[in-house]
């Protein structure tokens, strides 16, 4: 959230605001909203905590209490969240039927016992013993980004290295070779761009029908390779189960890689740009922690609640439930807005202050219950390394003048660009 004095974004008036008033009366899908939703936020949390939002076809969950019981709610089931293609009509649902195919075997978007089945998998290449294995790794790479801008005492820190880093850990972890990581790139922003829409235009939807064709053709030349020389990566692990026959059938494989791509890069590259960006606007914040580096795990923890990278997750009622009076009927969409539950004053005092000395951090950000995001162990290693280490390397650095640019994004948070002044590097560093 950009503070007062803050660069403003850039937003663009909206087309018909009569128009758009009738349908959206929270202007949640306004450039202003989405720039900054934690005003509107408060206005849902107070006003009308499950609210059904026309622009989105859904029911909109605000409350901390009612968005972490929506988690662990078996009636909330995030199966039917990825059918919305049988709702179209004939023509588009066949053109977009390899899409929905591949969705349909996300871990992500399914339903216990499926959903426990991929992700056992999953996990054993994410317990926390692994994960710390990578950190000098993970500190190496950081530098190296880093060493790359230096010379030019500036740099986007989103695209140099919120957006870089994690594409270069995921690749490593799945095991995807040196030269091919940056191409994946393109690939995960048309994903993130369709799965954070929450009510995705045809156009969209065709992006990410074209990113999952492309991706699965080239999953299927690099399991080719591994199957050859199999090696110690995850994406080695996924093929002997496949093989096997016994844990992933070939489609569940291809959807596999997909979603770890997606999950291991959309996520933390906004954690990491959204957190330095909360930095680099308190400057208090900022000295505490070059001061105590200590603080560095309870300071991602609050940058997590503060300004969540995932700002929602959707589900579809398997049946009736009511919510404080509300009926959410049978086959309707409700939203799980984390970033709503994250500035709730019930939950945290004073939720619109970052502060890395907060105690009971418990946000949900990274989920609850067996949706608890696998890979969150990894993206705090990550988070921790970038921010640390540009803070240490580069402790005058601050904002380039101009306006900050969100991504029209509603469910995905995130820059499109973080242009940053370096300014001396420490000697320390």
């Amino acid at each position: 959230m950009n503070s007062p004095d803050a660069p403003k974004p850039d937003a663009p008036p909206a087309a018909n605001p009569a128009a758009d008033a009738d349908l959206d009366p929270f202007r949640l899908q306004s450039p202003e909203t989405l720039a900054n939703p934690y005003p509107v936020y408060a206005r849902l949390r107070q006003e009308a905590p499950v609210y059904f939002s026309a622009a989105y076809n859904g029911w909109l969950i605000t409350r901390y209490d009612q968005v972490a019981a929506g988690f662990r709610d078996p009636r909330l089931s995030a199966k039917r969240s990825s059918a919305f293609v049988t709702k179209l009509p004939d023509e588009v649902r066949q053109r977009l039927e390899p899409l929905r195919r591949n969705l349909a075997s996300w871990a992500l978007l399914l339903d216990p016992p499926e959903h426990t089945r991929i992700r056992s998998l999953i996990n054993k290449a994410f317990v926390p013993r692994l994960v710390e294995g990578l950190r000098s790794r993970v500190e190496t790479l950081v530098n190296e980004l880093l060493d790359a801008v230096a010379p030019t005492g500036r740099m986007d820190v989103l695209r140099d290295l919120g957006d870089l880093l994690p594409l270069l850990v995921i690749g490593e972890v799945l095991g995807v070779p040196v030269e091919d990581r940056h191409r994946l790139k393109g690939w995960s922003n048309a994903l993130s761009g369709f799965l954070g829409a929450g009510r995705p235009t045809l156009e969209i939807a065709g992006g990410a029908l074209s990113a999952v064709a492309e991706l699965e053709d080239y999953f299927r030349g690099v399991i080719a390779a591994r199957r050859q020389s199999p090696g110690n990566d995850l994406l080695s692990q996924l093929i002997l189960a496949e093989e096997q026959g016994t844990i992933l059938g070939e489609q569940e494989l291809l959807s596999t890689c997909c979603m770890l791509l997606f999950g291991g890069h959309e996520t933390t590259k906004n954690l990491i740009g959204n957190g330095l960006l909360a930095l680099l606007l308190h400057r208090s914040e900022r000295e505490a922690l070059r001061g105590t580096p200590s603080l560095i795990g309870p300071a991602v923890e609050e940058l997590l609640r503060y300004d969540s990278p995932v700002q929602w997750m959707s589900r579809v009622a398997l049946d009736d439930i009511e919510l404080d009076g509300v009926r959410i009927p049978k086959g309707d969409r409700a939203f799980l807005v984390l970033g709503a539950a994250n500035r709730d004053p019930a939950q945290f005092p004073d939720p619109d202050k970052l502060d890395f000395r907060r105690t009971d951090i418990r946000h949900i950000s990274l989920g609850l219950g067996v949706h608890y995001c696998a890979g969150s162990a990894l993206a705090r290693v990550e988070a921790q390394a970038a921010i640390s280490t540009f803070l240490r390397r580069f402790p005058d650095a601050e904002l380039s003048p101009g306006p900050l640019t969100w991504r029209m994004n509603p469910g995905m948070r995130g820059l499109t660009s973080i242009p940053t002044e370096l300014g001396p590097q420490s000697s320390a560093s």
